[in-house]
């Protein structure tokens, strides 16, 4: 069954966030995430608690932070403690590291290094004893009564979706295009049975902007800027494994026309950056049109196994989008539990 989530910019003022938090968790959505990059928005790691303190059923996390950025003791111990604080519901969505990393001048995390620090992780903040830095490590005040993190790992390329395979409890994809989620998931599945671990297990969950609107053109100029996002990705997976790889000619093929990215617009409406992106390429990577058009597309979604769809709440109307999803489209999919 597929269960819906929705990522709130941690923009100023704090109070919008969480705002938008409270009314996702009104109509319905089980998950409400936030971004992680400290220069270009406010530090989230200072505002999730305030929207845990708010809220009393929506699951909170990043979609998503980085190991890499502060040290990987303190990641781990500021998701228990967050667990501890909302009484169960932390998720961590995980990667290498992009916007974070990028705007002070780093590059994401080396795949092997990224590898160590989320098993050391996802080990430690459940409370469980690490060795690391040649010491054992264990946070003791960890309440036992209370469920895992689950850890999903974001990633696009062979490698970092090896590391999602072995060490992740599912996989986060930013587009919403079936065919490139198939072999995002068939990659990351193999990697887990080579580990002798259960690739069924493994979650997916895709996060992508969805505007509900019969103005389709609008809503495509609204969401122009998301796959210029996904670019910045792609760009690095080309330049790692050239142009003649494994990797999905549909992923790679529409950053040929990409001039330039700019990171002070980065998830940002009428980015300059999103111009080179294509009306079909807007449609295969973000969830957009009428509420019928929107709920065949999560049907799609769903049918090729994604377990979470995670709205991008970046587009105009934000009420109206969250609005529509519990009144119109959420139902559609829970009742099939009922």
């Amino acid at each position: 069954m597929l269960s819906f989530g929705v990522t709130v910019l941690p923009d100023p003022p704090y109070q919008r966030m969480i705002e938008l938090m409270k009314l996702a968790e009104q109509h319905g959505f089980e998950y409400a995430w936030t971004y992680d990059s400290h220069i270009l928005w406010e530090e989230s790691y200072a505002t999730l608690p305030l929207a845990a303190a708010q809220t009393s059923k929506i699951k909170l996390g990043h979609f998503v932070t980085n190991p890499g950025i502060r040290d990987a003791t303190i990641t781990a111990s500021w998701y228990a403690t967050m667990q501890d604080i909302s009484d169960g519901r932390m998720v961590m969505g995980i990667g290498r590291g992009d916007s974070s990393r990028r705007v002070v001048g780093l590059k994401p995390v080396r795949v092997a290094d990224f590898e160590q620090r989320c098993a050391m992780i996802k080990e430690l903040m459940n409370g469980r004893s690490v060795d690391w830095n040649e010491k054992e490590l264990e946070l003791k005040w960890v309440r036992e009564e209370l469920p895992d993190i689950p850890m999903w790992i974001a990633g696009y390329g062979p490698k970092a979706l090896a590391v999602a395979g072995r060490v992740g409890d599912g996989v986060i994809i930013q587009l919403a295009d079936p065919v490139i989620i198939q072999w995002i998931m068939d990659t990351a599945r193999r990697a887990a049975e080579e580990a002798g671990r259960d690739p069924s297990e493994l979650k997916c969950i895709v996060g992508a902007p969805s505007h509900i609107s019969d103005d389709i053109a609008d809503a495509r100029e609204q969401s122009r800027w998301f796959p210029a996002m996904v670019s910045n990705h792609v760009m690095d997976l080309i330049e790692r494994y050239g142009e003649d790889s494994e990797i999905p000619k549909d992923l790679t093929e529409f950053v040929k026309a990409r001039k330039f990215y700019d990171y002070k617009d980065h998830s940002r409406v009428g980015a300059a950056h999103g111009e080179f992106v294509t009306d079909e390429i807007v449609d295969r990577f973000c969830v957009l049109g009428t509420v019928a058009d929107a709920t065949k597309k999560l049907k799609e979604l769903e049918s090729v196994g994604v377990d979470q769809f995670n709205i991008y709440l970046m587009t105009h109307g934000q009420e109206d989008t969250l609005k529509s999803y519990g009144d119109e489209i959420i139902p559609q999919f829970t009742s099939v539990t009922a």
